[in-house]
């Protein structure tokens, strides 16, 4: 069916119901959101172990996950999409045929998620661990001298004491983990960006719709500097009362 886009006023483009396309680009806004918030957070989690790796005394651990640093910081978020999204299933079909097994299928989402955490997590790794430094180190003394658990000291008085450190460049790496979901768009994942160009080439109006994208991501970073903002007055607040 044929639709006059050319005649249609800029608030029936936008319209959350076809033919406008609102409702395309907040679907796509909440995938971008989504694999954001879990890349985020399992790069906070790859972020905490590769601190402590990196600050403990086993040599080898500190190489590996400086290997592994060096190596994210080094090669392009865009590269790695390619590589997670087309390479890494080749591998590991080739390898679960040598053994017998069914093909496995990575989809977009399961390639951003992996993606962005594989990135974050190296970022993160940096952030922890120069937060981890920062600790006063009577702190962790005092700890070990009452014979605490390594365990205990780590989400007792590490985590804790680190987490005002962090939370400055936290901030930067979640801004960081919104914008790259935008280069999903060469995978065919219709996230935020890919949605507003679909719109645009089918209306011919490229500058509503890309400015729209544009102006949602600066939305989410307003919203995101505020939360993060409330965040770093608690986590101060804690430590001057601590």
């Amino acid at each position: 069916m044929f639709i006059d886009y050319q005649s249609m006023s800029v608030w029936e483009l936008l319209a959350f119901n076809a033919p406008g396309w609102g409702g395309t680009l907040l679907k796509g806004l909440a995938l971008s959101l989504e694999i954001a918030i879990l890349g985020f957070l399992i790069g906070l989690l790859i972020g905490i172990f590769g601190a402590l790796g990196k600050l403990s005394k086993n040599i080898i651990s500190r190489d590996l996950w400086a290997c592994y640093t060096t190596a994210v910081r080094a090669i392009p978020e865009l590269v790695l999409i390619l590589l997670i999204y087309f390479a890494l299933p080749s591998a590991l079909n080739a390898l679960l045929n040598a053994i017998g097994l069914e093909e496995i299928e990575i989809n977009a989402f399961i390639a951003g998620v992996l993606v962005i955490s594989f990135v974050q997590g190296a970022y993160a790794t940096e952030v922890i661990r120069s937060a981890m430094m920062a600790i006063p180190t009577g702190q962790i003394e005092a700890a070990q001298a009452f014979a605490m658990p390594k365990f205990k000291i780590l989400y007792r008085i590490s985590l804790p004491a680190m987490l005002p450190h962090a939370l400055p460049g936290l901030s930067n790496l979640w801004l960081i983990a919104t914008k790259d979901t935008a280069l999903l768009a060469v995978v065919g994942f219709t996230e935020l960006t890919l949605a507003a160009r679909q719109a645009a080439g089918s209306t011919k109006e490229q500058l509503l719709f890309l400015s729209v994208a544009g102006l949602l991501y600066f939305i989410i970073s307003l919203l995101s500097d505020v939360f993060f903002k409330y965040l770093i007055r608690r986590a101060n607040k804690g430590q001057m009362h601590g």
